[in-house]
């Protein structure tokens, strides 16, 4: 049975959240909390049972959200200034050659944007596209493009980068599956609306990349292609291994249940960052000659993007637990069941309008989570949770326009005006929703 009150009281709180945003332009962390706040007074709520929701939500949400978002910041940090990124990425195109540029720049966004947020990725390797636009006078796009597509999609998909963790966490979701399908749902996406998207639209629109000025310092000694890939893998072998070894895969084998337990805690996010975090602060740091106190500053800096991001998701699981403890959530459930609406396609669609209205990715995928969360049944496999997280990180990645720092980013750097901008990077969004969403579908019905 439909309670109607309760409905407009979330239809009102998302429209809260959206004004608040919008309008008022109030930061994400707070219009979130405020926007649970009246969620839970017009669903008739204790007033003491809102604030004790809330305090709820907020620390079952942070005490794993805040340590792996946290190590993955500084993680990444290192890699980023030890030049390991870069590293990366010229090598990939060394060896794929300049004809297959488009597809080795997918391939480096894809894997330098596991540890490295995605802005900052996409700014250490411009003066890579830069380079091959200048050598070959085709369009910056047929290089941007895919580059992006990568970076992207890996931000958004797989772990443990923010977005990703932060849903996860909210629909506990196991990190290993959400990866393991991030890669299966990633690659696919990453080949359409990557170098197949750029070959299309690098002949609709020609970009030169800005004179020679402040290009990168490429006297900088640069760490082994070899030793970046094994660093940013420890993490990644870490957690998938602890999955399968816990998985039904591997039951037959009776492994003992002590190796096991100690095998759970080296494969747990958090310490196989901690272990990552180590071994990049000494073989990319102290043994390239660079200072504990130069590393010390790197990794401190590295914490401050990572505030937001903790703190939003917070608020996310403050959302998520208002709708728990209202039994919205439960009712949604039922009622979805009952009319055959699939919850893939549900989350995918809330993700998109917020998306799509407010802009940042990181508030659509956790708003998007934190409706979604109370729909799950007891019985959802872990297979599922980690589809689950994917289509709703698909439908965040959607249409990125003109409220979203990303637009005006890419614009800026591959010198575009604001129609070419719309042509080019929002339509490669769009496809890398709709083609990721796809994906999850079809894994739905395979798994």
């Amino acid at each position: 049975m439909i309670d109607y009150s309760l409905i407009s009281a979330v239809f009102i709180g998302i429209i809260v959240l959206l004004v608040l945003i919008l309008k008022f332009r109030i930061q994400a962390f707070i219009s979130l909390l405020i926007a649970s706040i009246v969620v839970g007074i017009l669903s008739g709520m204790n007033p003491m049972d809102i604030i004790e929701t809330m305090k709820q939500g907020m620390g079952n949400t942070l005490g794993f959200v805040a340590v792996v978002v946290g190590l993955g910041a500084m993680f990444g940090a290192i890699l980023e200034h030890s030049g390991g990124a870069e590293a990366l990425a010229t090598y990939l195109v060394n060896k794929f050659g300049e004809k297959n540029a488009p597809w080795a720049l997918t391939i480096a966004g894809f894997f330098i944007a596991i540890p490295v947020f995605f802005d900052v990725a996409f700014i250490i390797l411009v003066p890579i596209i830069y380079s091959l636009q200048r050598k070959t006078k085709k369009s910056l796009l047929l290089y941007g493009i895919p580059l992006l597509a990568g970076l992207a999609i890996t931000h958004a998909f797989i772990p443990p980068t923010p977005g990703p963790v932060a849903v996860a966490d909210i629909l506990k979701a196991d990190l290993g599956w959400v990866i393991l399908f991030g890669f299966i749902v990633g690659v696919p996406t990453a080949i359409v609306s990557g170098p197949l998207f750029a070959k299309y639209i690098s002949k609709k629109i020609f970009v030169e990349a800005p004179k020679l000025i402040n290009d990168t310092n490429h006297n900088l000694s640069f760490p082994s292609v070899g030793t970046i890939v094994a660093i940013i893998g420890i993490p990644i072998l870490l957690i998938v291994s602890n999955t399968v070894l816990n998985s039904q895969l591997l039951e037959i084998y009776n492994i003992p249940n002590q190796l096991k337990l100690w095998l759970g805690m080296i494969g747990h996010p958090f310490t196989a960052l901690i272990i990552a975090n180590l071994v990049a602060w000494y073989v990319l740091g102290i043994k390239r000659d660079f200072s504990k106190e130069s590393l010390l500053k790197i990794t401190t800096k590295a914490m401050e993007p990572a505030g937001i991001i903790i703190l939003l998701t917070g608020a996310g699981g403050v959302f998520k637990q208002i709708l728990i403890n209202t039994g919205t959530g439960e009712m949604l459930a039922n009622y979805f069941a009952s009319q055959g609406v699939s919850i893939l396609l549900f989350a995918f669609i809330a993700a998109v309008i917020v998306r799509v209205l407010q802009g940042s990715s990181t508030v659509a995928m956790i708003t998007a989570a934190g409706i979604t969360a109370p729909l799950l049944s007891v019985g959802i496999s872990e297979i599922d949770k980690a589809l689950l997280v994917i289509a709703i990180a698909s439908g965040a990645s959607i249409l990125s326009h003109v409220n979203d720092s990303g637009f005006w980013l890419v614009s800026k750097y591959l010198g575009l005006d604001e129609t070419q901008t719309f042509k080019s990077w929002s339509i490669m969004t769009s496809i890398l929703s709709l083609t990721g969403f796809s994906m999850v579908f079809i894994c739905s019905l395979i798994f």
